[in-house]
């Protein structure tokens, strides 16, 4: 099998020492209490990625895992939810909350820019009677960022409680848990956190937490139920078996993370060198505002096919980026610059291939992108 280089907006390009971490013996998770330790040390790792002394978690599954269980395990039925949307993650929040039968009530911002807080700030002086609400720190499709710093702290005042999704941005944006009144925060390991896809990191307020068990009604799920972890530790007993090589290579990649300093200023340096590029090169960038640190989305130029031009990149280069969903769908190209994929070489070269692609099918560059972009990020070593 002819493995490409992934330049998706998720699955990265993994580490070796991840990888080989992967490939060691294991014990029985459930029984070995000193796994339990280990467990714990991985979750302290993330609540030090996240600056935040909440009570933090893995759960054996996907990203998406994360978002349900925290709607399930805080939505009743009746409940108000406020779903913050400016693009396809944001109102996918809604399908989450009205499964567990809470009322949804939207907030909508422009899907080209960053939720605008003034705007919000008024909605919310008129309605502010929500449970909790959602909010998408960066939503993939589009590439938009969305500032939870000031948004959240905004709900709080309201006594509101707030789920942040900062799957593709957790480990490559800035984001302070305690310090930006966050209740709920969920990630996933295969964006920035650079580990194979399968686990989700999540962390819980106190506030969060009580909510959770006051409820009138029982929570309608067990594996989506996030009190089941309660006192896991104390008690040496996991609700269900974690996928123990999964974790085992999460914690050497959140080792990597937070030995790397400048992991911060590595993203932000290479995503500012990547869309100065694609403007010099003459395409259109989708973001007017909000620009994400972690993917780049780029428009089609007419009369090109997104998935031809895709294809065309793989065939002759083995570079894979991404297409986009939902109303972008056919209309742009993601690149991913998250993690382990944040690196100069490896956008140059995608740069590249996907300069060829479009020369191939009609479009002239006005600049050579590679060259362009290693000039924009040379004072870098990364």
């Amino acid at each position: 099998m002819n493995i490409p280089y992934v330049l998706t907006p998720g699955p990265t390009e993994i580490r070796e020492n991840v990888r080989l971490a992967m490939s060691m013996r294991t014990t029985n998770p459930d029984l070995d209490v000193k796994f339990y330790d280990f467990y714990r040390n991985a979750c302290e790792d993330i609540g030090r990625l996240l600056k935040t002394k909440n009570q933090t978690i893995i759960l054996g599954g996907e990203g998406m895992l994360g978002l349900e269980a925290a709607c399930a395990s805080l939505t009743e039925e009746g409940d108000r939810v406020l779903v913050i949307d400016n693009g396809v993650f944001g109102e996918g929040f809604a399908d989450l909350v009205k499964l567990y039968g809470g009322k949804v009530e939207f907030f909508k911002g422009n899907r080209r820019r960053e939720i605008d807080i003034i705007e919000l700030a008024k909605f919310l002086d008129k309605d502010s009677n929500f449970k909790y609400a959602t909010i998408v720190h960066c939503d993939t499709p589009s590439g938009v960022l969305n500032d939870v710093s000031k948004i959240c702290p905004l709900l709080k005042k309201r006594g509101v409680l707030t789920l942040v999704d900062s799957v593709s941005a957790m480990g490559g944006e800035k984001l302070e848990v305690d310090n930006w009144d966050i209740d709920i925060v969920i990630g996933g390991s295969q964006k920035c956190i650079s580990a194979p896809p399968g686990l989700t990191l999540i962390s819980m307020s106190e506030e969060a937490l009580l909510a959770m068990k006051i409820r009138k009604e029982p929570i309608r799920s067990f594996y989506c139920n996030l009190l089941i972890w309660e006192k896991y530790y104390e008690n040496k007993w996991f609700p269900y078996t974690p996928p123990i090589s999964n974790i085992i290579g999460l914690k050497v990649a959140l080792d990597n993370i937070l030995e790397d300093k400048n992991i911060l200023e590595r993203h932000r340096i290479i995503a500012e060198s990547l869309r100065k590029t694609i403007i010099e090169a003459g395409l259109n960038l989708y973001v007017e505002k909000g620009y994400s640190n972690t993917v780049t989305v780029i428009e089609v130029p007419k009369g090109i096919e997104e998935k031809q031009l895709r294809e065309f990149m793989l065939i002759n280069f083995n570079i894979m980026i991404a297409g986009s969903f939902g109303y972008l769908k056919n209309k742009v190209i993601r690149i991913g610059h998250m993690g382990e994929n944040a690196r100069k070489d490896l956008i140059s070269y995608s740069l590249y291939a996907l300069q060829e692609a479009l020369k191939h099918m009609g479009f002239q560059c006005k600049c050579d992108m590679p060259q362009f972009f290693l000039k924009q990020c040379r004072t870098s070593d990364f």
